[in-house]
């Protein structure tokens, strides 16, 4: 099989990709076609624990060496990511603080579902290409680790530059976040894959393991609604302007490309790099937006919604992830 057939079989025409892309036919086709709420709050309750515990257990037979180089480059690319899309937005865009930072604080932190798809992408790569393996297992920890610096970094230069002044406490700000339903999950799934052991794990793998049949039909489902969500917002593109239009898609890719180098320094395998390429280059659209909501009010939604899911989302989705392991191979092989 020849590499562009693999793009094409691995990620375009994945059933990931093609349930994204039913959804969106079906919005734009007005179709009754929807996905009740509480099925798709259900689901993204499942993917979420899902990667926590998958985390955890393989984190469990990681030595500290092995992890540390990883997620001290993870917790940096947590800190830069909303940092450089501010600076971005306020100093070329001219953007208004709040504004520049209520979408910084969407592109710091991680898409969940895009590091899913990455993973799935990398780990079937990793199948019909054996040499470039094994995939860490322990990639899901560094989501966690991200997570949280990505939205506060943002919060922080919104609250802190802006020239409202914010009624709430730094602590009652960090609660928010520490304890949203994203880093409950995440976090409190790693420490649960942890300590279970192997017995355990094996009692519930065939429900939770993100390589199994479960797992993946249900991500399917979630990604038929993310389909939906992202057509309905396209008629909201144009009010973004061309500036933001071309950021939703220029900007993930600086982050990707500051990401590869960085991964392959903390000794990532190819396949591990581009997934934390992948990582950095997406917008939250789960945990980001209820902290900017209640943080930022008067940051405007239809700039951070539109941009991380009618834009960022897509653009990963279908061509960013093998475009990212595209660009990674190619780096990995220049070092060599």
């Amino acid at each position: 099989m020849s590499y562009s057939s693999l793009i094409v079989s691995s990620s375009l025409l994945s059933p990931l990709t093609l349930s994204f892309c039913l959804g969106a036919v079906a919005r734009l086709a007005r179709s009754e076609l929807t996905v009740p709420k509480d099925v798709y709050a259900g689901i993204s309750l499942f993917l979420l624990f899902a990667i926590g515990l998958k985390g955890g257990h393989e984190l469990s037979h990681a030595t500290v060496a092995t992890i540390m180089g990883p997620a001290s480059v993870t917790i940096l690319l947590g800190l830069i990511t909303p940092l450089s899309a501010f600076l971005i937005l306020r100093k070329v865009g001219g953007l208004s603080v709040a504004d520049s930072a209520g979408v910084a604080a969407h592109y710091g932190s991680v898409s969940a579902v895009t590091f899913i798809a990455a993973q799935t992408f990398a780990s079937e790569i990793v199948r019909i290409r054996p040499e470039l393996g094994p995939l860490e297992g322990y990639l899901p920890t560094l989501v966690a680790l991200m997570e949280s610096p990505g939205i506060h970094v943002a919060l922080a230069l919104g609250v802190f530059l802006g020239s409202r002044s914010t009624n709430r406490s730094t602590a009652s700000l960090m609660h928010e976040v520490f304890t949203g339903r994203t880093m409950v999950l995440l976090v409190g799934g790693l420490v649960i894959g942890s300590v279970i052991g192997n017995k355990h794990w094996e009692a519930i793998a065939p429900m939770f393991e993100p390589t199994g049949g479960v797992f993946k039909g249900l991500l399917c489902i979630f990604l038929l609604e993310m389909g939906i969500a992202a057509a309905g917002r396209l008629k909201e593109i144009r009010s973004v302007g061309i500036f933001m239009l071309g950021f939703g898609i220029v900007v993930p890719l600086l982050h990707a490309c500051l990401a590869i180098p960085l991964g392959h320094w903390a000794g990532l395998s190819l396949c591990g790099t581009a997934v934390l390429a992948a990582m950095s280059a997406s917008a939250s659209y789960i945990a980001a937006p209820p902290a900017v909501r209640a943080t930022l009010p008067e940051a405007n939604p239809a700039y951070y919604l539109t941009l991380a899911l009618a834009i960022t989302f897509p653009f990963n989705i279908i061509v960013g992830i093998p475009l990212y392991f595209s660009v990674t191979e190619w780096y990995f092989g220049w070092l060599s």
